[in-house]
Formats: C-alpha cells, sequence, structure tokens
C-alpha cells in the first residue's frame, strides 16, 4: 500500500512539474515574440490595428515647440485594448524626449502585454546618415519596438537604412526569430523604378507606400498614387513583408480586404475605425 501511494504521489508530482515547466516555457515564448502579439499577427497574416500619433500644431523658428507627447500619453495608448501598436510620428520634429517619456508611459501602464511602440524619425536626407544611425539606435535603447525610415530614395538608401540596425535582432522573413521591427517608407515617384529591387533587399521588416506625400508629389493625383500604392502591396506580399497604410472608417474594412497587414487609425474616429476594421477581419 505505501508503495502504490508512492507510486501515484510520483505521477502527481511529475504531472504538476510538467504542467509547471510548459507553463514557464508558454511565458517566456509570449514574452520573447510579442508585446501585444504584433509580430505573431502578421506572421499569421492577420491584421493589427495601431493609432497614428502625430505632432501638433507647433510654433515657427528657431523657438519652436516640442510636440506635447508626454508619459501621460504612453499610458493612455497603452490602455486603450483597441491598439495592437502605436505609431509615433517624429518625423518633422526629432525629439528624444518626447519618445522616451512616450516609452516610459507604456511601461509603467502595468498592463499584461505591452503596447509595441514605431517611431518614425525624419528622412536620412534631412540631416544625414550619422544622425539617422544615431536616432535608431538611441530608439531602440530607450525601448521602441521598432523604427521607420521616411523617405527611401533609392535601393542604395534602402540598404543604409537596413544597416541602421545592425546589431538589433530584426524580424523579417529570413529572420522569424526577431524582435524589432524595421520599417521603410517610399513615396517620392523616382524610387518607385527601384521597387522590386528594394522589396527583394533582405534585413527589414515592413516596406509601405506613403500615399499622402506620393499623392501631393504627384500633383494631387489621387488615382496614380493608389496604383503605386497596390504595386508596392503586391511586392511586399511577394516577398512575405506586410505593409502599412492609414485608415478611416470609411475605407479600413476595404484595406482589411486589399490584404494590408497593417491598419494605422488617425483622429478623432480612429477607434471607431479600428473597431470596423477588426470586425472586417474576423478578430
Amino acid at each position: 500500500m505505501k508503495g502504490r501511494r508512492f507510486v501515484l504521489t510520483a505521477v502527481v508530482y511529475a504531472l504538476c512539474s510538467f504542467v509547471s515547466i510548459a507553463s514557464v516555457a508558454q511565458q517566456s515564448k509570449s514574452q520573447t515574440v510579442g508585446d501585444r502579439s504584433l509580430i505573431e499577427l502578421w506572421e499569421s497574416g492577420r491584421p493589427a490595428f495601431g493609432q497614428y500619433v502625430t505632432q501638433h500644431a507647433q510654433a515657427t523658428g528657431d523657438d519652436a515647440a516640442s510636440p506635447p507627447y508626454t508619459v501621460q500619453t504612453g499610458l493612455d495608448l497603452a490602455t486603450n485594448d483597441l491598439l495592437d501598436f502605436a505609431f509615433l510620428s517624429l518625423e518633422q520634429h526629432y525629439d528624444a524626449t518626447s519618445a522616451r517619456d512616450v516609452a516610459t508611459g507604456i511601461a509603467q501602464a502595468g498592463t499584461d502585454n505591452a503596447l509595441p511602440l514605431l517611431v518614425r524619425i525624419p528622412p536620412i536626407s534631412v540631416d544625414g546618415e550619422d544622425a539617422a544611425r544615431e536616432r535608431v539606435k538611441e530608439l531602440l535603447a530607450m525601448g521602441a519596438n521598432g523604427v521607420v525610415i521616411p523617405h527611401v530614395m533609392s535601393a542604395d538608401e534602402a540598404r543604409t537604412a537596413v544597416s541602421f540596425f545592425a546589431g538589433a535582432n530584426v524580424w523579417s522573413p529570413d529572420n522569424p526569430g526577431g524582435d524589432i521591427v524595421a520599417m521603410l517608407i517610399i513615396e517620392d515617384p523616382d524610387v518607385f523604378a527601384e521597387l522590386e529591387e528594394i522589396a527583394n533587399i533582405q534585413g527589414f521588416s515592413a516596406l509601405v507606400c506613403g500615399i499622402g506625400s506620393l499623392t501631393s508629389a504627384l500633383g494631387g493625383d489621387r488615382e496614380a498614387a493608389e496604383a503605386i500604392n497596390m504595386q508596392v502591396l503586391a511586392q511586399s506580399k511577394r516577398v512575405g513583408k506586410p505593409n502599412l497604410t492609414t485608415v478611416s472608417p470609411e475605407s479600413v474594412a476595404g484595406r482589411v480586404e486589399q490584404g494590408f497587414l497593417g491598419l494605422l487609425a488617425y483622429g478623432p474616429e480612429s477607434n471607431e475605425a479600428i473597431r470596423l476594421g477588426k470586425l472586417a477581419a474576423g478578430r
């Protein structure tokens, strides 16, 4: 009888140990892959929905005010359960303090799954390669989950942009175990002659057409810009890279149907756009 009790106790202990190990392994996997599973969503071909956090009106001149992004901005974003990621635009005015405060607010929110933060920096052409490279390193060091480089002007500049992420574990089709997002935006008419070459470059996560800037560069020809946008979407799908676009409540369902995997809502109707987008995506 004692022997049977010993065997039963040993079996129960083994089962409990197995469950405990499995739970720890699952928790570790969750923490490694993903903050709100942004990368997991993309890997599974499901769209992720984000908030576009753009710069407010500023004064002009040397005394121009920094964007009023604070720790509270990060807290507000992190506690919005609709969001899969936040997209902080510092393209017009790069301010490391703003990015740090938003990242701090997200970290302080104490949610079970931290909200991924992608930060857009000024184009390489604005302040040069060295400044852009340092900004990428600075943002990743302070806790950003990804960096977005806009107005990439050529395939050579795209390779330069990718080199800024050296040493980071960038998620991409050739590195599915990565956890950092490196996003390139092409939005100037001349660059699209090299679209296929840019799409084929390894080492970055997502390829995006900046349709707003492109439309302006084409003299307001939205139809022509949309045709190029669809070409970029097709190329990004071909190489297995997500493509991101801005959406409104009126456009989001169509963008989901077209296959965009990053849906970026903006303005006072952003929550409504995301609700409708998730409904269209079956989420």
